[in-house]
C-alpha cells in the first residue's frame, strides 16, 4: 500500500513538474513570437525607409541632371551669342582709355647767345632764312626751358582696333603729335596702322624724344630730316614672317610727305618707305638688332630724293640691371635738284653703360663725313651723358656736348658750340615700356 501511494505521488510529481516545464516553454514560445514580431515590424519599417531614401535620391539625381543641362545651354548660348552676353556684362569703365602725362623740361648752359643760336643751320643740308627759321622744339634757349607736356592716350575700340593718340601741349602751341588706328586681329602676321604716326624707318625716328638715350637728336637725323623726323598721315603694313630662332618683319608705308627737307610736294601722297627688321640672340646674354630701310619721295623741286638707311644694335644683359648697349646707325641721300644730284651721308654711334637701376651713362659721336663739293664735311659732334633715375618713371639727365657742325646767321659765322645741359623727365599714369 505504501508503495504504490509513493509511486502515485512520484507520478503526480513528474506530471506536475512536467506541466510546469509547459508552461514555461508557453511562455518562452510566446515571448520569441512578440520579438519576431516586433523585429517584422521594425523590418518594415526600414523597407519603407529605404524606399522613402530611394525615392530622395531619385530625385536629387534627377535635379542634378536637370542643373547639368540648363548649365550646358547655358553654356551653347553663351559660346553662340557673345555679343549678348558682353552687352549682358557692359562696363562703362571698360571703356575708358589708358592715359599718360609726359613732362620734359631742361636748364642750358651754351656758349652762343639765344637770339645767335635760333638763326644756326647746317651747310650743305640747309639754309639759313631769316622770314623761316629752324624750328628747334628742345632745349632751345639758355636758362630755363619747358620743352612739353605730352598726354597720351591709348584704348581697345572693338576686336578689331586699337587707338592711340599723342598730344604735345608747349607755352604757345598745342600739336597732334600721332593719332592712329592699329589692327588687333588680321591673318598670317600682319599688322595694319591707318592715320598719323612717326615712321618706323631706321632705328630712333619711331621715338619719342623722352625715350632717346640722349637728350639731342642725332646729327645725321637732323640734316636730312629735320628736327620733327618722318611723323606724317598715311598707312603702314608690316608682315612677321614665321622663322622658328630669329625674328624677321617687313614693312611698308605709304605717306603724304610733307617733310620739306628731303621731301615736301604734297600735290598727292609721295612718300614710300619700306624696311627689313631682324633680331637675334648671339649668346644667352647678347641680343643683336639690325635693320636696313628706304625712303622714296619728291622734294619741293619736283624730283626724287631717296634716303637710305642702316642700323646695327647689340645689347648685353651683364648682371641684374646692368647692360652695355651699343648702337649705330648710317643714313646716305641722293637728292636730285634742277641742276644736279646732292649725295650726302653721315651716321652716329653710341656706347650706353646702365650700371644698375639707377645709373646710367653714355658717349655719342655724330658725323656728316659726306658733304656737298663746295661745303664742308668734317661736320661732327660729340656728346657725354650721365643719367639718374631715383624712381621709376623720374628721369635727371646731365649731358654735355660739343658741336662743330653749325653756322649762324646771315654772315655764315661758323662757331664751334659747347653746351651744358640737366634735362628732368616726369611719367604718370597707364605709359607702355620704351624698346631698346
Amino acid at each position: 500500500m505504501t508503495k504504490k501511494l509513493i509511486i502515485l505521488s512520484l507520478c503526480a510529481s513528474t506530471m506536475l513538474s512536467a506541466q510546469s516545464e509547459l508552461e514555461e516553454l508557453k511562455a518562452l514560445l510566446a515571448q520569441q513570437m512578440k520579438m519576431t514580431q516586433a523585429l517584422q515590424k521594425r523590418v518594415v519599417q526600414l523597407e519603407k525607409k529605404q524606399a522613402i531614401q530611394s525615392k530622395i535620391t531619385k530625385r536629387q539625381d534627377n535635379k542634378i541632371r536637370e542643373t547639368k543641362k540648363q548649365i550646358a545651354v547655358v553654356q551653347t548660348q553663351k559660346e553662340e551669342q557673345p555679343t549678348v552676353q558682353a552687352a549682358a556684362t557692359f562696363d562703362q569703365k571698360s571703356f575708358l582709355p589708358d592715359i599718360a602725362l609726359i613732362l620734359n623740361g631742361s636748364t642750358v648752359a651754351r656758349n652762343v647767345p639765344n637770339s645767335t643760336y635760333a638763326s644756326y643751320y647746317i651747310p650743305g643740308f640747309s639754309t639759313y632764312n631769316a622770314n623761316t627759321p629752324m624750328v628747334i622744339p628742345f632745349n632751345k634757349e639758355r636758362g630755363f626751358n619747358f620743352n612739353y607736356a605730352e598726354l597720351a592716350l591709348h584704348s581697345t575700340v572693338g576686336p578689331w582696333f586699337d587707338a592711340d593718340a599723342i598730344f604735345h601741349l608747349r607755352s604757345n602751341s598745342f600739336d597732334i603729335e600721332e593719332a592712329y588706328l592699329t589692327t588687333r586681329a588680321l591673318p598670317y602676321a600682319l599688322k595694319a596702322k591707318l592715320g598719323q604716326f612717326r615712321s618706323n624707318f631706321g632705328r630712333i625716328n619711331a621715338k619719342h624724344q623722352h625715350s632717346w638715350h640722349f637728350s639731342s637728336q642725332p646729327l645725321v637725323f637732323e640734316a636730312m630730316l629735320g628736327s620733327e623726323g618722318i611723323n606724317d598721315a598715311g598707312v603702314q603694313l608690316q608682315w612677321v614672317l614665321p622663322t622658328e630662332d630669329t625674328y624677321v618683319m617687313a614693312g611698308f608705308e605709304a605717306l603724304q610727305g610733307i617733310n620739306d627737307v628731303s621731301f615736301g610736294d604734297t600735290e598727292t601722297n609721295n612718300l614710300y618707305i619700306g624696311y627689313l627688321k631682324s633680331s637675334f640672340d648671339i649668346t644667352d646674354d647678347t641680343t643683336a638688332l639690325l635693320g636696313a630701310s628706304i625712303l622714296h619721295g619728291k622734294n619741293l623741286y619736283g624730283f626724287s630724293t631717296d634716303i637710305y638707311g642702316a642700323d646695327f644694335t647689340v645689347k648685353t644683359a651683364l648682371d641684374g640691371y646692368s647692360s652695355l648697349l651699343w648702337q649705330s646707325e648710317l643714313l646716305y641721300r641722293n637728292k636730285k635738284t634742277t641742276t644736279d644730284t646732292q649725295k650726302q651721308a653721315g651716321f652716329y654711334t653710341q656706347f650706353i653703360y646702365q650700371y644698375d637701376q639707377n645709373w646710367a651713362a653714355g658717349i655719342r659721336y655724330d658725323d656728316l663725313y659726306k658733304n656737298l663739293d663746295t661745303q664742308p664735311n668734317n661736320l661732327d659732334k660729340y656728346t657725354a651723358m650721365l643719367e639718374y633715375k631715383p624712381f621709376e618713371f623720374t628721369k635727371f639727365r646731365l649731358q654735355y656736348t660739343y658741336d662743330k657742325s653749325k653756322v649762324f646767321g646771315i654772315n655764315n659765322e661758323r662757331k664751334n658750340t659747347s653746351e651744358i645741359l640737366l634735362g628732368v623727365t616726369i611719367e604718370a599714369g597707364a605709359h607702355g615700356a620704351h624698346a631698346f
